[in-house]
């Protein structure tokens, strides 16, 4: 015996009702956009149906249905594991497809290469920004024209007038780590990296780099927060 609530007497009554009460549970807009997909596509309700049954808009169903539309199988398959958060795909990484040189395929190499990191969304963001929009991306990929619109605000520009020589040289340095990053993260999954003399060599460099982890980690927001006071 175990104990359970019911939503309705069939499939269709439950996720309607469930959407109902959304405004007290509060589901993701991608859990939303689920479940409006399924009401449509598999149980056939149009959407204006769905919009009156609910006591909302057209265009709230809508948004939602378009929403879903627009995840490529990469990214669906990502966000619905639960192998990338939602709030990041969401809020940092879907406003970029507004930018014209950003496409569907640049998203699915993005998140593949991120998928099961469990990174934070701040260290996502950052990432993302150095990959769309900063000077140096992963290598393999073309590398991105400098007039994509204005940078994110805080981030150096292409030429940085005004640096020292010693705060050009750290910049560089930054630039060369936020690169090794994102390269190590999208090759470490790769199944030839299988020899022998390959896993000794790693495993001695990867500890050596496990270390200072915690330490430099810890540098570096102490950095990010006082560079964001300037």
């Amino acid at each position: 015996m175990v104990p359970f609530a019911s939503w309705g007497t069939d499939e269709v009554a439950g996720i309607l009702q469930l959407l109902r009460a959304d405004r007290q549970h509060a589901l993701s807009l991608l859990e939303q956009a689920r479940f409006v997909d399924d009401l449509h596509t598999e149980r056939g309700l149009a959407p204006a149906d769905i919009a009156r049954e609910l006591g909302r808009s057209p265009a709230w169903v809508t948004v939602r249905l378009g929403l879903l539309r627009e995840l490529s199988p990469v990214v669906r398959d990502a966000l619905f594991a639960g192998a990338f958060p939602v709030y990041a795909y969401l809020y940092t990484l879907r406003p970029f497809r507004r930018l014209r040189s950003v496409t569907a395929a640049d998203l699915d190499q993005f998140i593949g290469a991120l998928r099961g990191h469990r990174l934070s969304v701040r260290q996502i963001e950052g990432l993302a920004h150095g990959f769309f929009r900063g000077p140096l991306v992963p290598a393999g990929t073309a590398r991105r024209p400098p007039d994509l619109g204005p940078a994110a605000p805080g981030r150096r520009p292409p030429d940085p007038d005004g640096c020292s020589d010693l705060e050009r040289v750290f910049l560089q340095d930054l630039e060369q780590t936020q690169k090794a990053m994102l390269r190590v993260l999208a090759k470490s999954q790769d199944p030839k990296l299988q020899s022998a003399a390959f896993r000794a060599q790693a495993n001695l460099l990867t500890a050596a780099l496990l270390g200072p982890t915690t330490a430099f980690l810890r540098t570096l927001r102490q950095l990010h927060d006082h560079t964001g006071q300037a």
